[in-house]
């Protein structure tokens, strides 16, 4: 993993001379091994930095707060933001430039690269553990992943607890920043979808039983759409909750008001919250994992957004989150384009 020591200068100086509002990064977390947010708006506490695989959040859902908090207010500090980003979240950046929710002037990238490695899968660990409880986990120079409870340490392979985003990264370091510390280094990618095999391999009947099992579980409680950074539209088009309805509100104004699905969590209203979600991400979610592992039920979200960029790739040869200059997915088209879809 990279070292972040240029970076924290950086931070400091950027902090020090006003170039920048504060800055979103890492710090130790409170439950023993998960890095947490951290942000800063003093020089002297940018040496809370901290750089590791314990490092999971996407910070880039900050900047849709930011921007959320900035058109509020009536004099806006317009002064960028500055914020860490990995490989994975740099690309969230370029899709938020692609479509012009926030402009380069908004944002000051300090790029951290994952280079060989990569950050812990958090159910992966619990799972080896078997119930113990992890107080560190830190890198040894062989690349193997240390883990020490209270019973002692244990080393286990990279593969053994990475993410399996981070086994598939496409760019396991950033595509746009303004300082990079670590190196360009590319992981060799034999299979970057490999983790559809197995439930591609299903037949149609099986996998609607899969997914309907899972999306059964789901109690909407919409922490997937919380922490995604592209979730940022005020209001979701299958959870309208603007409309307030007083004692002048009119039955004609509550009749027009447009529900797609209830906000009970139905299985057939499960599925199509869950399924029109990962249609509007198609072509715009970058891989960062948040919605499953926010996801209270465990179920496994990321499988459907990494068939929709398998699909893009393979029906478009789309790649999401590389050139803020070029236009998103559902805003091109080529005449070479399929159009087998078109009955």
């Amino acid at each position: 993993m990279a070292k972040i020591e240029d970076l924290k200068e950086e931070a400091k100086k950027l902090l020090r001379e006003g170039k920048v509002k504060y800055i979103i990064g890492y710090g130790a977390g409170s439950n023993g091994w998960l890095a947490a947010p951290l942000f800063i708006k003093k020089p002297e506490d940018v040496d809370k930095l901290v750089w590791d695989p314990t490092c999971v959040h996407n910070l880039v859902r900050f900047l849709v707060d930011e921007k959320r908090r900035k058109a509020r207010q009536k004099q806006p500090d317009k002064r960028p933001v500055g914020i860490m980003v990995k490989g994975c979240d740099s690309r969230a950046v370029v899709v938020l430039l692609q479509e012009k929710f926030i402009d380069r002037s908004d944002v000051y990238i300090l790029g951290v690269s994952c280079e060989k490695m990569g950050v812990v899968d958090d159910a992966k660990l619990a799972k080896k553990l078997a119930g113990k409880k992890a107080k560190r986990v830190e890198v040894d120079a062989q690349d193997r992943f240390v883990v020490t409870t209270e019973d002692g340490k244990i080393e286990m392979a990279a593969e053994e607890l990475l993410a399996e985003r981070c086994l598939e990264c496409k760019a396991n370091f950033p595509v746009i920043y303004d300082l990079l510390s670590g190196e360009k280094t590319k992981r060799p990618l034999d299979k970057p979808f490999g983790s559809l095999e197995k439930i591609e391999s299903l037949s149609a009947a099986d996998r609607s039983s899969f997914w309907k099992e899972q999306l059964d579980r789901c109690i909407r409680c919409y922490a997937c759409r919380s922490a995604c950074p592209m979730c940022y539209c005020d209001e979701c088009v299958v959870d309208s909750i603007n409309l307030a309805v007083t004692a002048d509100t009119t039955a004609d104004e509550k009749a027009q008001r447009i529900h797609w699905i209830q906000r009970s969590a139905e299985s057939s209203e499960n599925l199509v919250y869950h399924l029109v979600r990962a249609i509007h991400l198609a072509g715009r979610c970058i891989d960062c994992g948040e919605c499953e592992r926010a996801c209270p039920l465990d179920i496994p979200l990321r499988f459907l957004n990494k068939k929709l960029e398998k699909e893009a790739k393979e029906l478009f040869g789309y790649e999401v989150g590389f050139d803020p200059a070029l236009p998103a997915l559902i805003s091109c088209f080529r005449d070479e384009d399929p159009q087998d879809f078109i009955r």
